[in-house]
């Protein structure tokens, strides 16, 4: 989903879910929103994903997209190589509520 793209869906939408994500290891974020039919849509840019160094970069995107607050979520492959399911979905297990 193109930045423009984003703008248009907050502007019409109000039952959404954005997540910055963050996987164990790496130093980079991306930003995926989840709609109301559970699908997943990853931030693009010209096709490609957008990557992100700093939080406050993506404060700054997500604030002039008129969103305000998200869930960072971080990504830790310790469950899936013990053979446990992941808990990623799961209310403030591995989310942590951002506000900006």
């Amino acid at each position: 989903m193109e930045m423009k793209a984003l703008k248009a869906f907050v502007a019409s939408h109000d039952n959404f879910e954005i997540r910055v994500i963050s996987h164990a290891g790496s130093r980079y974020y991306q930003v995926e929103l989840e709609d109301v039919e559970g699908e997943r849509h990853m931030l693009t840019q010209r096709g490609k994903p957008m990557m992100y160094r700093a939080l406050d970069d993506i404060y700054l995107e997500l604030k002039r997209a008129g969103i305000h607050r998200a869930y960072l979520v971080q990504h830790v492959a310790h469950d899936e190589m013990i053979g446990r399911e992941a808990h990623y979905s799961a209310p403030l297990s591995s989310r942590m509520p951002l506000v900006f």
